[in-house]
């Protein structure tokens, strides 16, 4: 799907992989911007606990982690749905409160939200 497709969708899941320290500032700015609005509620988001694994490469200056060496850390892997008019302004605020270079935020398109 190219952008232009995935555009014409009114609603999106963003997924961010975040430290765990991360969370409530990350939280924070969500409710902020009006994300995981759903319905007659808001501040709707999940989150889970995972693994991520990375290796930074000559030029990076790593959050965590040593160059050239793999690396694994708990993480968070936190989603929300958000509206089409929200989504620039939601993906701007995930990043001011993001610690890594080079964060993790997949942007997914929702054909329908809820039933």
């Amino acid at each position: 799907m190219d952008n232009k497709q995935s555009m014409s969708f009114e609603y999106f899941k963003i997924e961010v992989f975040i430290p765990e320290t991360h969370f409530r500032p990350l939280q924070r700015v969500l409710q902020e911007v009006g994300a995981g609005h759903i319905g007659q509620y808001d501040s709707c988001l999940s989150y889970s606990r995972v693994t991520g694994t990375w290796r930074p490469l000559k030029g990076a200056d790593p959050y965590i982690g040593s160059l050239n060496q793999i690396s694994e850390e708990p993480e968070l892997k936190v989603e929300v749905t958000v509206q089409k008019k929200l989504l620039e302004k939601t993906l701007e605020a995930v990043r001011e409160v993001h610690p890594y270079e080079e964060a993790v935020i997949n942007v997914i398109p929702l054909y329908r939200i809820g039933l």
